[in-house]
């Protein structure tokens, strides 16, 4: 017998609604499949020292948006765990700080995952250089996993999310 395919799942979660995707879609696998899932939110510390270097941000600054994003990153991981747990769905969740591409790729290494989820690009027609940023970390991580990669773009998932 063949064991199933995804018995760690890996899911990168920056806050975004595509990314909410992404976790959604995580919940609802491993609550059909029973794999072992957790959430990332990783801070990106690596911009942020960039900025300071390239004198576009004052240390104190960039100390003080590095703090904010750490405690959104804590809400956002506080908010997945209440969406698994309203599915009956125990989830794992970390919150780390650096490179977002290669930190997402260690950690799946780490955790020896199956598989990474990460959310699609939105479908509006305004990018913003958040966007931008999404979508050369998501580029990354699809270039240099040592796992298979899904891109979650689901259309009407919270509904779906709803029913299961």
């Amino acid at each position: 017998m063949i064991k199933n395919l995804f018995q760690k799942v890996l899911v990168a979660y920056n806050g975004s609604e595509s990314s909410l995707q992404a976790v959604l879609y995580g919940i609802i696998m491993a609550k059909q499949y029973k794999c072992q899932l957790k959430v990332f939110y990783v801070v990106d510390t690596v911009s942020l020292r960039q900025l300071t270097l390239t004198k576009f941000m004052i240390s104190e600054e960039s100390g003080h948006l590095e703090e904010s994003l750490i405690q959104d990153g804590a809400r956002n991981l506080s908010y997945a765990v209440e969406l698994a747990k309203s599915k009956g769905v125990k989830i794992e969740t970390e919150l780390l700080k650096g490179a977002v591409w290669s930190e997402i790729i260690a950690a799946a290494d780490k955790m020896k995952a199956d598989l990474i989820l990460i959310g699609g690009k939105t479908t509006s027609s305004s990018f913003t250089n958040h966007h931008d940023m999404v979508s050369l970390h998501n580029s990354e991580i699809i270039g240099s996993a040592h796992c298979s990669v899904m891109l979650v773009r689901k259309e009407q998932l919270k509904e779906l999310f709803k029913l299961a």
